[in-house]
C-alpha cells in the first residue's frame, strides 16, 4: 500500500529519541506486541528476540537464565530494534556499542520480502546500524555473557585532573564515565568493574534522591528560567550535595542504568578519544568567555571501543561520547541555541560524528567525509528501498546535500 500510494512508513518504538528520526504523517507501525522471546541458548549465551522487545524486559529474561548483555546505556526502556537502529552504547574503552554483539538480524524489506542478514555477509555491517531506512527489524540474535555483578565506585574530581590522566582513569575500570558540572571545575566519576563480591546495592533515600534530586531540582531550574544567573549556583550546589564518595555492588543492569530525571533536550556526539581534552577544555573556556550563557549540569562523558559497522559513530575510531543536555522543567523551554552551536562546531573541529538519535545539522556532504562507507550505505538503501518508503523528512536531510 505504501509503495503504491508513495507514502512513508516508520516504526515507532517508545519515542525516546529527541529527534524526528522515527516520525511521519503517513503510516506508523508499532512493534510493541512483537516482543516475544524466540530462542535462548544458555550454554552459549545467545538469545533471539523479536524487534519490539524492550531492553529492560530482555534484561529480566536474561538474568532469569544466568545471562546478561555485556554493555548497556543509561536507560533500558527502548525497544531492541530501536536501540540497534541508532547505535546503542554504554561506556568502557574495551567495550564496543551493543550492535557489535548482534550476530543475526531478520529484516522486512520495502518489497515485503523477509531477509536474514548475518556474518560473513558484508551487507550485515550496514544492517547493524541502519537508522530504520533499510527495512523493519523483525528479530535480533545477540551474543550475551554469563550474568555478572558490577562493583561501582563514585567519586568527585577536578575536570582538568581527569583529562590530564585520562588513560589512567578509563583503564582503571571496565566501565568508566564522568559527569561534568558546567560553570564549575568539577566532575563526578563512576568506575564500575565485574566482581564476585556479594550484592551490596545502593541504599535508596527518598528525601535525598527524589525530593532533593528530582522535585526540588525541577523547581529550581523552573525558577531559573526567570533568573538565569541562578544556574551556576544550582549546578554547584548539586555537585556538592551528591559528590560524596560511595561504593556499591549490584546486578549489571542496575549499575549501567540510572535515572535521567525529567524532560530534556539532548545533543550527543562521538569524537576520537584523543580529542577529549581538547573538546572539553575548549568548551569550558568558551563558557567562561560567554558569561551570559547559562547551561545545566551535566555533560555526560562516556567511551566506546572502535568497530567496523558501516555508519556506526564509532566506525574505525575509539570514541568519547559527549552528551549535552538542557532540561525542560515542567515543560518550560530554555534558550539553548548558542550552547548547541558551540558543541556542534567543536564536534566538527574534532572530526566527531553525531549520535543518530539526537538532533544535529549534518548532511551527506559532511557525512561522506566521516564515513568511508557512507556512499555504499546510501547505494544499498536505494537498492533495497527504491521508492524510499522508509525515508522521512529527517532522514531525507541526511541523504541529501
Amino acid at each position: 500500500m505504501a509503495n503504491e500510494n508513495k507514502k512513508v512508513v516508520k516504526v515507532a518504538g517508545i519515542g525516546h529519541s529527541p529527534s524526528s528520526i522515527a516520525c511521519t504523517n503517513d503510516y506508523m507501525i508499532s512493534l510493541r506486541k512483537l516482543d516475544r522471546l524466540l530462542e535462548i541458548d544458555a550454554e552459549n549465551f545467545r538469545v533471539k528476540v523479536e524487534g519490539g522487545m524492550r531492553v529492560d524486559k530482555l534484561n529480566d529474561i536474561l538474568y532469569d537464565n544466568n545471562m546478561a548483555l555485556s554493555i548497556l546505556g543509561s536507560i533500558s526502556d527502548q525497544t531492541i530494534a530501536g536501540a540497534i537502529c541508532v547505535g546503542y552504547h554504554g561506556t568502557g574503552t574495551k567495550f564496543p556499542i551493543l550492535n557489535t554483539y548482534v550476530s543475526e538480524i531478520e529484516l522486512m524489506l520495502a518489497s515485503g520480502e523477509i531477509r536474514t542478514f548475518k556474518n560473513p555477509n558484508e551487507e550485515f555491517k550496514a544492517v547493524l546500524c541502519s537508522l530504520g531506512c533499510l527495512g523493519i527489524i523483525l528479530s535480533v540474535t545477540i551474543q550475551c555473557e554469563r550474568a555478572f555483578k558490577l562493583d561501582q565506585t563514585e567519586f568527585p574530581a577536578k575536570l582538568e585532573d581527569v583529562l590530564s590522566s585520562l588513560d589512567a582513569y578509563t583503564n582503571s575500570a571496565d566501565h568508566f564515565r564522568m559527569l561534568w558540572y558546567p560553570h564549575t571545575d568539577y566532575v563526578l566519576c563512576y568506575a564500575a568493574s565485574r566482581t564476585d563480591k556479594p550484592l551490596n546495592p545502593r541504599k535508596s533515600n527518598w528525601f535525598k534522591d527524589r525530593l532533593i534530586g528530582f522535585y526540588l531540582l525541577e523547581l529550581l531550574f523552573y525558577i531559573a528560567t526567570f533568573f538565569n544567573f541562578l544556574i551556576p549556583y544550582i549546578n554547584l550546589f548539586y555537585f556538592k550535595f551528591f559528590s560524596t564518595r560511595q561504593q556499591f555492588v549490584d546486578r549489571s543492569y542496575n549499575v549501567f542504568n540510572f535515572d535521567c530525571l525529567f524532560k530534556q533536550y539532548a545533543f550527543e556526539c562521538a569524537i576520537p578519544i584523543k580529542e577529549t581534552a581538547h573538546y572539553l577544555l575548549k568548551l569550558k573556556t568558551w563558557l567562561e568567555d560567554n558569561p551570559n550563557v547559562y547551561v545545566h549540569f551535566g555533560v555526560e562523558i562516556r567511551f566506546s571501543k572502535r568497530d567496523d559497522i558501516w555508519i556506526s559513530p564509532c566506525y574505525e575510531q575509539d570514541s568519547c561520547w559527549l552528551n549535552i543536555l538542557m532540561f525542560r522543567p515542567y515543560g518550560k523551554e530554555y534558550t539553548r541555541e548558542k550552547w548547541w552551536r558551540i558543541n556542534e562546531e567543536l564536534m566538527i573541529e574534532c572530526n566527531g560524528r553525531p549520535h543518530w538519535a539526537k538532533t544535529h545539522n549534518m548532511r551527506k556532504s559532511d557525512l561522506v567525509k566521516l564515513y568511508t562507507k557512507f556512499e555504499e550505505f546510501d547505494a544499498m538503501r536505494k537498492r533495497l528501498d527504491p521508492n524510499e518508503i522508509f525515508i522521512n523528512d529527517c532522514l531525507r536531510q541526511l541523504f541529501s546535500n
